[in-house]
């Protein structure tokens, strides 16, 4: 039986063609789609698509998006097999770890992708992250989904959505998961890791839509003042706080340092510990320098990536649970997001 997969285009570099006489790029009309990937009618897969009405850059993207995706993919999840979002590559991290939370019990692959290059250049990335990622949309065993959780294709790999981080601009491998492997590779075959993907849940979707984006994050330095510090911390209806620590969640250890932090958790405000290394994970107690953070009330992230611990704490906030249950709630893994 063919796969039926929506293509859903918010906009980015990959939805670009270049004017032939001006050389000036600007958004193609998806409806025509196969004009300009025909490959795509070689696929034996039944393929529709859905398009912002206004595309817009990934820089722009916000949670009020992230609730426009989470509608079209609610209104059409009874009628396709798998949904492919193209999206700009700045911010696909961060739309793939939120889309992680507010899908609960997914049972259907949400295959994000794009390009370091408009579709419309002749060495574009775009037109192989396209079809390798409708692919994987597509892939079923058993008459079941092969990948089905929130993952990104990019350049001949597939990872969980909430375990990446885009950390090169200039070249096509644009994205890493640091701290869990590749969920498959794109060669002569693609090879799905099977041991890593996340099973399809036998339970009914439930959609989340309600995120609280009052968050900062501080980003520790050598030098850090106790007014910027300050400053952050007493922010008028600030629910919590990122502090990206230095190794395994080191801190600074001076008295005002911890006392700040100490008054804001007394007032109800969590703060989130994740590391700055790209690998490796916070290990509150390891040594001197975080153990005061683990006694004041400090919440260790492990190994989470920076983008999955702010949209995991707009998840949770948006719940609007008692103090101790939103605690609670982000020490657990709920969908992938930290090595158990």
């Amino acid at each position: 039986m063919m796969s039926k997969i929506l293509l859903i285009y918010t906009g980015g570099t990959i939805g670009m063609m270049q004017d032939s006489k001006t050389g000036a790029l600007k958004p193609f009309d998806f409806r025509f789609l196969t004009k300009e990937v025909p490959e795509l009618q070689r696929l034996n897969i039944k393929l529709e698509t859905a398009s912002f009405k206004k595309p817009i850059d990934s820089s722009n993207m916000h949670p009020k998006i992230w609730v426009e995706l989470i509608n079209i993919i609610e209104k059409n999840y009874a009628k396709y097999d798998g949904f492919v979002i193209l999206h700009g590559s700045d911010t696909m991290s961060y739309t793939a770890s939120a889309l992680s939370f507010m899908l609960e019990n997914l049972a259907k692959p949400v295959i994000l992708t794009g390009s370091q290059l408009p579709i419309g250049i002749i060495r574009t990335d775009g037109k192989e992250n396209l079809i390798t990622a409708i692919e994987i949309a597509a892939a079923q065993k058993n008459g079941k989904p092969i990948v089905p959780e929130v993952a990104i294709y990019f350049e001949y790999e597939l990872y969980r959505g909430n375990r990446t981080l885009k950390y090169n601009s200039a070249h096509f491998d644009a994205f890493k998961s640091p701290n869990y492997p590749v969920l498959a590779e794109a060669g002569v075959n693609i090879v799905y890791k099977e041991n890593y993907i996340q099973k399809a849940s036998t339970k009914k979707i439930q959609i989340h839509k309600e995120l609280d984006n009052d968050i900062a994050v501080i980003h520790l330095f050598p030098g850090i003042s106790k007014k910027i510090t300050s400053s952050i911390l007493n922010t008028p209806g600030i629910k919590a706080v990122v502090l990206q620590t230095f190794g395994s969640g080191n801190a600074p250890t001076e008295k005002w340092f911890i006392d700040e932090l100490k008054a804001a958790i007394d007032r109800g405000t969590i703060v989130y510990n994740v590391t700055q290394c790209l690998e490796g994970r916070v290990i509150q107690g390891k040594y001197e320098t975080s153990s005061e953070l683990q006694k004041i009330g400090v919440i260790g992230g492990d190994d989470i990536t920076i983008e999955a611990a702010i949209t995991k704490l707009m998840f949770v906030l948006g719940k609007k649970l008692p103090l101790e249950k939103t605690r609670k709630l982000l020490q657990q893994n709920l969908r992938g997001e930290i090595s158990v």
